[in-house]
């Protein structure tokens, strides 16, 4: 497995955005596991995020791109320390720009923060995990409806490997859909193929049990 994949593997489950268990998504699908990237916490965490994003972009569209644009809430500090580690450590001096939920009607107003987009910008969108795409789908309309942007991609986290709104993946229908290049750090097979047996901190993340329900899981969820 490539270094960056196994480095955010890690990072994963040392911050407890990835856990194993029983919950409940907002899909209303019961799942083995659970990705909550509200638990990236601390200063450190996002030093060592930043970079796995910024590699698997800069290793996928190398400077292909202009401005990174996180769908607010989770994707706003995804964008900022993305941008950060594409600057350090590739070199590469993008814009950031993000939204708001509520539209502002006072001071410099509007939907958009930081670097508005303009027509021609290459556009990339960065998020943590995409399950139906609601949230991409409606950023991507923004973004059209402010600029003549060119979206070029979209970078997530994890690729849950599960269905959208047909049989293939919320990630391949965005692909089919937009045109745009829409790829993951990791695959949620990557993902329990580096755990599948391992420790982490003296902690044994997969029992055999939570194999077999991820595997039911996969059966009964995933995209064909």
């Amino acid at each position: 497995m490539e270094a960056n994949k196994r480095d955010f593997i890690e990072l994963l489950v040392q911050s407890g955005v990835l856990q194993f268990g029983d919950f409940v998504g907002k899909s209303g699908r019961r799942m083995p596991y659970f990705f909550d990237a509200g638990r990236y916490r601390t200063g450190a965490q996002l030093a060592r995020l930043g970079p796995c994003y910024a590699n698997a972009i800069h290793a996928r569209l190398g400077s292909g791109f202009d401005l990174l644009f996180g769908p607010a809430y989770k994707g706003i500090p995804l964008a900022v320390t993305t941008a950060i580690a594409l600057h350090e450590r590739h070199g590469r001096d993008v814009g950031v720009c993000f939204d708001r939920k509520e539209a502002k009607d006072h001071g410099e107003g509007g939907t958009l923060i930081g670097m508005r987009p303009r027509d021609g910008d290459r556009v990339l969108i960065v998020e943590d995990v995409v399950t139906a795409g609601t949230a991409v789908r409606n950023s991507i309309e923004l973004l059209r409806a402010t600029a003549a942007v060119e979206l070029v991609g979209l970078c997530v986290g994890i690729d849950r490997m599960e269905r959208g709104r047909g049989d293939k993946s919320a990630l391949r229908e965005l692909r089919d859909d937009f045109g745009v290049d829409a790829f993951a750090i990791a695959s949620i097979d990557e993902v329990i193929d580096e755990l599948r047996g391992r420790e982490i901190d003296g902690r044994r993340l997969i029992e055999p049990d939570a194999l077999e329900r991820i595997a039911a899981y996969r059966t009964q969820y995933g995209a064909r």
